[in-house]
């Protein structure tokens, strides 16, 4: 079984899919991790020398490939990767997807936190991000909504979360 998690950045999937694939002894994939070491340049490295369109490519590619194979996954995929193509159709038919939904204002504190690694939002005044994601969130949750399950992660703890994603999955 191959579970993909999908949401914003800043809604928990790194940190989430970690703990979670301990607890449930899966193998953990970070997408964009995954292809930052099979291409050895860093996300931002491979927006810069090569393009947004390429990485795209590249994600679509990946994410194929590790959805085809037959092992017990928690797979953390990138905020744009569902948006892409048709990739949250070949998601749903090859995984389990769960969105990590958050609001705008849990978005933006924990997003503000960690603006010098987040390209998207590094140039961004604070006061400016809470705007940013709404209209972010706005293009993109018709994706995530398309996800299996759904779990929103206001005010909850880790533990709360993935005993949510345990229960919602029967594991």
């Amino acid at each position: 079984m191959i579970i993909s998690l999908v949401g914003y950045m800043g809604s928990g999937k790194s940190h989430i899919s970690k703990i979670l694939s301990d607890k449930i002894n899966f193998k953990l994939i970070d997408l964009d991790k995954e292809i930052s070491r099979r291409n050895k340049l860093t996300i931002p490295e491979i927006f810069e020398k090569k393009g947004e369109i390429y990485f795209r490519k590249l994600e679509r590619e990946t994410l194929e490939e590790i959805l085809a194979t037959q092992e017990n996954i928690v797979l953390s995929l990138g905020g744009g990767t569902p948006v892409y193509y048709n990739n949250m159709e070949i998601i749903n038919n090859n995984s389990k997807s769960v969105f990590l939904r958050a609001s705008v204002s849990t978005l933006a504190e924990r997003i503000s936190k960690q603006k010098e690694k987040r390209p998207l939002i590094a140039k961004i005044p604070d006061e400016d991000i809470p705007e940013f994601i709404a209209k972010h969130l706005f293009e993109r949750n018709v994706f995530y909504s398309k996800a299996q399950f759904n779990i929103n992660t206001d005010n909850k703890n880790p533990e709360e979360i993935i005993q949510e994603i345990i229960e919602k999955l029967y594991l």
